[in-house]
C-alpha cells in the first residue's frame, strides 16, 4: 500500500537519473468496470511550471525518487480528460458524508493499491493517522502509541463506496438512492447542518419530495428558508405540500410576502387552505402552532366502523394516537384512544367508550398554555377549539414545548405520535 501524503512532493528523475521536478499530484480515472479510479498519470512541478507524465513513463512510483522511462524533452504529456480526477486537487480535504456513522468527515489521505503494475485509488482516510500522516507525525505517533501500548485505529472508506460531486461539493458515499432516503430525516438534518449552503443544495437535490420535506421539519424555519431560497418555486410547492400545515406555515412565514404567496398559489388547493389558515394567526398563539392533520370521526361510527375509516383515511394524519369525535358541524364531543378503540367490542358505538370531558385550548390561547396544558396533563396532543367549541386543529407536545425546552432537545423527544 502506498499513501498520497507519502508521495507528494517526492523528486521525480528521467532515464538517466536527472532530476525533473517534484510530484504535485496525480491524474486518476475510472477505467472499464473497475470501480477503483486508476493512477493514469503523474503533474510534476518543475521551474518553469507543470508537466503531466504519463503513467506509462514511469518506472517506479514507491521509492525514495520516482524514476521515468524517458527524458523530459521525450515525454508526450499526458491530456487529461473531463472526468479525470486530480488526486490532491480534488479530493484530499474534501468532505464526504459518511450514511453509516451519520456524520460530515473530511478527507486527510488517500490508499493506493498496486494490482500488478497498475496503481489504484483503494481506501479514503478519514482518521486521525491519515492526518497525522500528512503533517509527518504519523511514525513517531505510532512509536509513542507502541510504547504506552495503544493503537491508533485506522478510520478509511472504501473508494468503492465514494462519490465526488462536481466542482467545490462534498463526496459522499456512493449508495442507492433509497438508502439515503431511508436515513432518519432526523439524521440527514443534522448532517445538512454540517455543510455549507451550496452543500446543502447539493445534497437536497438528490433527495426525493417527500424526503426533503421529512428533513426540513427537522430543522428551524430560519434555516428552512435559507434551503430552499434558490430551489425552484414548483418544487418548494410540492415540498410544503408534503410538510405538515403547520410546519410549512411556519416556513412560508420566513419567505418575503410575494414568494410566500407565489407559493401558496402553486400548491394543491386543500393544502394550501389549511396553510392559510394557519397563517392568520399569531405565531405563538395555540392556532399558530396548530396543525390540521388529526383524526375525527362522526359520533354515529361503531368500534368496527371506526376501525375502518382509520385504515382509509387516516394515513396522512399527524397524530392517531388521539381520535376525536364530532359532529357534523365539527363541534368536539369526545376523544378516545386507539387502546380505547381496540379494547371496544366491534358493535359499540364510539360514543360509548370515548371521553366526554376533554382538554382543549382556544384559538388565540398562548404557546405556553397550550404547553403548560400538556404537560399537566401528560398529553400527546391538544385539541384546539373556537368559541363554539369547533374543533379546528391539534397542537402537539414537540410544538407545544417548542418555547419551554431547548430546540435541539426538543429534536430528539421519541416521535411515537408520527
Amino acid at each position: 500500500m502506498a499513501y498520497m501524503s507519502d508521495l507528494m512532493g517526492k523528486p521525480v528523475a528521467d532515464v538517466d537519473g536527472e532530476l525533473i521536478g517534484h510530484l504535485e499530484d496525480l491524474i486518476a480515472s475510472i477505467r472499464g468496470e473497475m470501480p477503483h479510479p486508476e493512477v493514469v498519470a503523474l503533474v510534476v512541478k518543475r521551474s518553469g511550471g507543470l508537466v503531466t507524465v504519463p503513467f506509462s513513463d514511469v518506472v517506479v512510483l514507491v521509492a525514495p525518487a520516482i524514476s521515468l522511462t524517458k527524458r523530459i524533452k521525450e515525454i508526450v504529456p499526458y491530456q487529461p480528460h473531463e472526468h479525470d480526477l486530480f488526486l490532491a486537487r480534488d479530493v484530499l480535504d474534501k468532505q464526504i458524508i459518511d450514511t453509516d456513522g451519520v456524520r460530515v468527515v473530511r478527507v486527510n489521505d488517500l490508499e493506493l493499491a498496486r494490482v500488478n503494475t497498475h496503481f489504484y485509488v483503494a481506501n479514503v482516510d478519514v482518521g486521525g493517522v491519515g492526518l497525522l500522516r500528512r503533517l509527518g507525525l504519523a511514525k513517531p505517533a505510532q512509536s509513542l502509541a507502541k510504547r504506552f501500548k495503544r493503537e491508533l485505529p485506522p478510520n478509511v472508506i472504501s473508494w468503492g463506496d465514494v462519490e465526488l460531486l462536481p466542482g467545490d461539493q462534498p463526496m459522499r458515499l456512493k449508495v442507492p438512492g433509497k438508502k439515503i432516503a431511508d436515513l432518519h430525516p432526523a439524521d440527514l438534518a443534522e448532517i445538512i447542518s454540517d455543510l455549507t449552503r451550496a452543500e446543502s443544495n447539493q445534497l437536497l437535490e438528490t433527495l426525493d419530495v417527500k424526503t426533503v420535506a421529512d428533513t426540513l421539519e427537522e430543522v428551524e424555519p430560519d434555516f428552512q428558508a435559507s434551503l430552499v431560497e434558490t430551489m425552484p418555486d414548483e418544487k418548494v410547492a410540492d415540498v410544503l405540500e408534503e410538510m405538515s400545515p403547520d410546519e410549512a406555515a411556519d416556513l412560508l412565514a420566513e419567505l418575503p410576502e410575494d414568494r410566500s404567496q407565489e407559493l401558496l398559489n402553486l400548491m394543491e388547493r386543500d393544502e394550501a387552505e389549511d396553510v392559510r389558515k394557519l397563517l392568520t394567526f399569531p405565531v405563538d398563539s395555540a392556532g399558530g402552532i396548530m396543525t390540521t392533520e388529526f383524526v375525527a370521526v362522526s359520533p354515529d361510527l361503531t368500534a368496527e366502523q371506526a376501525l375502518t375509516f382509520l385504515r382509509e383515511t387516516a394515513r396522512e394524519a399527524e397524530n392517531i394516537f388521539y381520535v376525536y369525535v364530532a359532529d357534523k358541524q365539527d363541534h368536539l364531543l369526545g376523544v378516545f384512544s386507539l387502546k380505547d378503540l381496540v379494547l371496544a367490542k366491534p358493535d359499540t358505538v364510539v360514543t360509548e367508550f370515548m371521553h366526554a370531558r376533554v382538554v382543549t385550548v382556544s384559538l388565540m390561547d398562548s404557546q405556553d398554555d397550550a404547553a403548560q396544558a400538556i404537560s399537566k396533563y401528560n398529553l400527546v396532543a391538544l385539541p384546539v377549539v373556537d368559541e363554539e367549541h369547533r374543533l379546528h386543529g391539534i397542537v402537539t407536545a414537540d410544538d407545544a414545548l417548542d418555547k419551554i425546552i431547548p430546540t435541539a432537545w426538543k429534536k430528539r423527544l421519541p416521535r411515537m405520535y408520527r
